[in-house]
């Protein structure tokens, strides 16, 4: 149960310095992060039933009559190029026999297509853009809609946003802790919801029992940043703790940008094998392999530029123990290399784990639920916080007064309670620059605003 909280005309004890300093920065952290968190929760929110969107978005070219057999390959593709206006660069095949192929056609312009063809017939059911909605979503969600150097400088900004979104959460578990001072929320308080301490119960509350899911995905969503995840990509691969060693000693090769594997995930992405015979491309060979090796539907084959490549035949499943991704020369149907799991280094497990943890399909439907919780809980957070802030804001904003908790006397305390978020901002770089330009700002901002003697 809670217990009665410490009354104002109380004297505060040795730790209220310190307290009045982690409230600062917990309000500075809120302040950078909510709007972004909020926007990330909302689509991560959505993205969590992404199959569910796509069959109602797209219902009417994914279903298809069902039939006992299957035209040729080639022959999806070649409706799905002249459907889209370009170059078939890789299609899905799915898991039920009513159901359309997808390919993604790559067009001269840059753009994209998704097109839907019946695999019984090769005829065309549809073309959208490529993704649809469930795409758009996953662009907003790492703010990469925009591409080019703008979406460069917002994927940044996510991981700033993660990062501090840690140092969120490790300062409102130091506020929430129970001291003697202030006794833990536990369970909801009887107060009126037109008070300040409802939304403070409230918040608290939502902080306490979602917090570490809201912690788990800012720490799972790093390995798609740009800065953090790359390096941390390189150190796993530089330590063999990630991709396993090729089939042929040297054989990995970086894919090109339009040869990046579809759906091949953290581990495997932007890697190929060459092809030791180019002569020719046989998809129907390929296809046919696959299906002989028992990789299971539905799953992905990317279609490379470059005749001396081997086409990538990815599985898309929900657990990370069954990732697998076939390796095959399209001109003999040959397999050049069967990477599943089992085959990862320690670390590119770990991380591989966490994403599909993140995307909550690992652990079925409970995960998705609980990963939800989390979206659901950045949004009470981010409104109790507002209200929390509107009902002790000060009587003039005008004058810069943003309502911060005052800054706490004393170096040592503020130096003290620096060793909280200083850890945190040296394994994520980014972070602790965006720190330092608040500790500026806030110093600049304290200096203007001191009152100034009056001169007689």
């Amino acid at each position: 149960m809670s217990r009665p909280a410490t009354s104002k005309s109380e004297a505060p004890d040795r730790m209220s310095g310190a307290y009045r300093a982690v409230w600062r920065w917990h309000f500075y952290a809120g302040v950078l992060v909510m709007p972004f968190l909020m926007l990330l929760a909302l689509t991560g929110g959505l993205y969590l039933f992404k199959d569910e969107i796509d069959q109602v978005a797209n219902r009417r070219m994914i279903q298809i009559p069902h039939a006992a057999t299957e035209t040729a390959p080639e022959a999806w593709i070649a409706s799905a190029a002249q459907a889209g206006g370009g170059r078939a660069a890789s299609l899905l095949l799915p898991a039920a026999a009513d159901q359309a192929v997808r390919v993604r056609v790559d067009r001269p312009d840059g753009a994209q297509k998704t097109v839907f063809v019946d695999p019984h017939t090769a005829r065309v059911t549809g073309v959208t853009d490529y993704g649809g909605v469930t795409e758009i979503i996953k662009k907003l969600h790492s703010l990469s809609l925009f591409g080019g150097t703008t979406g460069k400088a917002l994927n940044i900004l996510i991981e700033i946003v993660a990062g501090w979104t840690i140092v969120l959460c490790a300062t409102g578990l130091y506020l929430w802790w129970p001291r003697r001072r202030q006794g833990a929320v536990l369970v909801p308080r009887e107060t009126d919801a037109r008070r300040r301490p409802f939304w403070r119960d409230l918040h608290a509350l939502v902080g306490l029992y979602v917090g570490g899911v809201i912690l788990f995905l800012a720490v799972t969503g790093m390995p798609w940043s740009a800065v953090w995840g790359d390096q941390v990509m390189g150190l796993v691969k530089a330590s063999g703790w990630g991709r396993p060693p090729a089939p042929v000693a040297g054989a990995w090769q970086r894919a090109e940008h339009d040869d990046h594997p579809a759906g091949a995930g953290w581990t495997m992405e932007g890697v190929v094998l060459p092809a030791p015979s180019h002569d020719r491309h046989d998809l129907t060979a390929v296809v046919t392999t696959a299906e002989v090796r028992d990789l299971p539907r539905p799953y992905t084959v990317s279609i490379p530029v470059q005749a001396d490549t081997a086409y990538t035949v990815t599985a898309q499943v929900r657990r990370v123990q069954d990732s697998r991704t076939l390796y095959i020369d399209p001109a003999r149907g040959a397999v050049l290399a069967d990477i599943g799991f089992d085959r990862f280094g320690p670390g590119a497990k770990a991380i591989e784990w966490g994403i599909y943890t993140h995307q909550g399909t690992q652990f079925g439907q409970i995960n998705r639920l609980i990963m939800l919780a989390g979206c659901i809980g950045v949004w009470l957070l981010g409104l109790s916080g507002l209200m929390m802030w509107w009902k002790r804001r000060p009587p003039s904003l005008a004058r810069a007064r943003l309502g911060a908790p005052t800054a706490p006397p004393g170096p040592r305390i503020r130096l003290a309670i620096l060793g909280i978020v200083i850890p945190l901002c040296i394994l994520y770089p980014l972070t602790g620059l965006s720190l330092v330009a608040v500790l500026l700002l806030d110093f600049a901002a304290r200096r203007l605003m001191r009152p100034r003697p009056v001169v007689s």
